[in-house]
């Protein structure tokens, strides 16, 4: 049974401070030059890892660096540029359409709403939240990728599984002004210590005050 809201803030408290302490320079492992830039590389991060895209993103923005340019670019030619990022086709269509619809509404600029970002092909609340919070210092919501959601679940932070519950009460836990880095520092752990199969819970300074639900 998930504790009550109190608890939940008073726990949030213990791995924010954690995490402050061990992840002091977490960043967004994507790497970009601009917000555009970010904003593809984030969905094209969907199902992939932030390594593969990182390597994908570096001839993809030589050739297109900007909404402009990947406006004009060949669908299939994209295909064939992202194809090692996996539902490579549909991805390909976003990127475009997403484009597109920069240059036509907002000048080739991304925009620093929520709900006009949420509103561009292939972009969803993970990836806004990401671009608003990394691109812009944003703090709109709460990234929850796969790292995050499993991390809070053993936290005793959520018992949800779907993204966006998990995310409306990590809001309702986590102070605003943290969550940005809330999850660049969790997902950093998840990566470090806290794996999926096989946690390093002995070398986990969270051991202390961690439930370790489902581990």
């Amino acid at each position: 049974m998930l504790p009550d809201l109190s608890e939940r803030k008073a726990q949030a408290r213990r791995v924010v401070r954690q995490l402050k302490k061990d992840y002091a320079d977490a960043e967004c492992a994507l790497n970009f030059d601009s917000p555009y830039q970010l904003l593809i590389a984030t969905i094209l991060s969907a199902q992939c890892t932030d390594v593969r895209v990182n390597i994908v993103t570096k001839d993809l923005f030589a050739q297109y660096p900007d909404a402009e340019a990947m406006a004009k670019a060949k669908v299939p030619k994209l295909e064939k540029i992202i194809q090692t990022t996996g539902f490579f086709r549909n991805k390909a269509k976003n990127i475009h359409a997403a484009s597109q619809a920069l240059v036509d509404q907002y000048d080739g600029e991304v925009p620093q709403e929520l709900d006009k970002l949420v509103a561009l092909p292939g972009v969803g609340r993970k990836t806004a939240n990401v671009v608003l919070g990394t691109a812009f210092g944003i703090p709109s919501g709460v990234v929850v990728d796969t790292h995050v959601g499993r991390l809070t679940r053993r936290l005793g932070l959520t018992d949800k599984a779907d993204a966006v519950k998990v995310e409306k009460e990590l809001m309702e836990a986590v102070p605003k002004k943290e969550w940005i880095d809330f999850s660049h520092r969790l997902i950093h752990h998840g990566r470090a210590i806290c794996a999926a199969r096989k946690p390093k819970c002995d070398k986990c300074h969270f051991l202390k005050f961690c439930p370790q639900v489902g581990v």
